[in-house]
């Protein structure tokens, strides 16, 4: 399948357009977790890469039959160095396995041999005779600071490797406005980012009518969100923002297309750290015999979230 495609049906099928944000933080990991990592590897990264990769298959076990999609946020296993970037891998990998569609949140943006480089995340890195597909990512998130030039190696990987890019557009931060919002030539910044990610993606166009080129638009921005939409009814819409960063689902509806589709909507801590915004899972997993036990209340607490999320959506948007 091509581009969005896979993602597409696999939402149509759960009836479900939830992607579940994969950044592990070390607050986040119980503490009989934290004990047995830290006592079998020393106070070191490789601790840590244990501990998270460990952490994201509860979860990822947890949501596989509920969501379409994780999107890991790689600076938050870059942080600790080879071992950190090897449980972003992992993780990867891992999902991918489960039948998740992964978005790479990588931001990546630059030009030339640079941006072909990061483009291989999606085509492949080329070794021998052959190209490798080392991080097992579907898609990934790209800056469009650089303009065209640090755009077509990607959209360029993505035609041959059958994958996507989602192009940062209006993101979910509140001072995004200090650039995002500047009117030039009559139109806000973010309206000719849109422009230009419809530009892109015009001959990447998959079964399902998306193109593979899709747009970050963050979910705290509905008012944005609705007109972006109206601009551009074809665009396929990445929105984080839900949950912790206070975004609803009833504010989320004018984000999708007529048809309830065109659009997937991330929550992160909201997810993987429901277990510590319930007082009875963090005194059990506190209480609990062992790292086991302890990931086995993270998994319960995270499905329950993803299911509540799910039914949220489906109530606002998908009735």
């Amino acid at each position: 399948m091509f581009g969005l495609d896979r993602l597409i049906d696999r939402i149509d099928e759960l009836a479900s357009p939830i992607s579940v944000g994969l950044d592990p933080l070390l607050s986040m990991m119980p503490v009989h977790l934290s004990r047995e990592m830290f006592g079998e590897y020393g106070d070191t990264p490789r601790a840590v890469s244990e501990m998270f990769f460990l952490y994201n298959m509860a979860i990822i076990d947890a949501v596989a039959d509920i969501v379409p999609a994780v999107k890991p946020q790689i600076a938050m296993y870059e942080r600790y160095g080879v071992d950190g970037v090897e449980a972003y891998v992992r993780t990867c990998e891992y999902a991918a396995g489960k039948g998740l569609y992964v978005i790479g949140d990588i931001k990546r943006g630059d030009i030339s041999s640079t941006a072909e480089a990061y483009a291989d995340h999606l085509a492949g890195a080329e070794i021998g005779l052959e190209r490798v597909d080392l991080w097992h990512e579907d898609a990934i998130t790209v800056n469009p600071y650089l303009g065209s030039d640090g755009i077509r190696p990607f959209t360029r990987a993505c035609r041959e490797a059958g994958k996507a890019i989602f192009v940062l557009v209006k993101t979910s931060n509140m001072s995004s406005r200090e650039l995002q919002d500047v009117r030039i030539g009559g139109k806000m910044m973010y309206e000719k980012v849109a422009d230009l990610v419809e530009l892109w993606g015009a001959e990447l166009v998959g079964e399902r009518g998306y193109s593979a080129v899709g747009a970050v638009v963050g979910a705290t921005h509905p008012d944005v969100g609705r007109a972006l939409r109206e601009a551009h009814p074809g665009m396929f819409f990445l929105v984080p923002g839900y949950g912790a960063q206070g975004a609803r689902a009833e504010d989320l509806a004018d984000f999708f297309d007529a048809e309830g589709r065109g659009c997937i909507v991330n929550s992160s801590r909201g997810v993987i750290a429901a277990w510590q915004r319930s007082a009875e899972a963090a005194d059990e997993a506190v209480a609990a015999p062992d790292a086991k036990r302890s990931l086995s209340l993270v998994s319960a607490s995270a499905r329950a979230a993803a299911l509540t999320m799910a039914d949220d959506l489906r109530s606002h948007i998908l009735t």
